[in-house]
């Protein structure tokens, strides 16, 4: 059973990574109760830049392009599968960092193509 969110932007929170919340990180705070409901806009765009950069500043651009290219070849993971693959330091380190920054990518690019940015996310 996962955990998603919809609206503006859709997608699945990382199974025991990432909290219904990780998005009050980049600028805004939900709203109760079964569902955390975002509303980004323009105004919210550079607190969620400044976010983005604060976590590639702490993941480092290396580890996430390494991650991202382990992520874009393997669909299914696990320790074994993150070893193998030489990167099993760089998510145990970075996991929920990594989550939100690609959450916060989306809320992003989202705000920059139409405005505004809001969806729904399960708790």
């Amino acid at each position: 059973m996962g955990r998603y969110y919809e609206g503006d932007i859709e997608g699945k929170f990382w199974f025991g990574v990432q909290a219904s919340d990780a998005a009050d990180r980049f600028g805004v705070h939900y709203t109760e109760p079964n569902y955390v409901d975002y509303c980004f806009d323009e105004e919210d765009l550079p607190k969620a830049e400044k976010e983005l950069t604060d976590i590639e500043n702490t993941i480092g651009k290396d580890n996430i392009k390494k991650l991202n290219n382990f992520f874009d070849t393997v669909h299914g993971y696990n320790d074994k599968i993150l070893k193998e693959h030489n990167v099993y330091e760089i998510w145990e380190k970075y996991k929920v960092d990594y989550a939100d920054y690609l959450l916060g990518i989306k809320i992003r690019d989202c705000i920059k193509e139409q405005g505004y940015c809001s969806f729904t996310a399960e708790l």
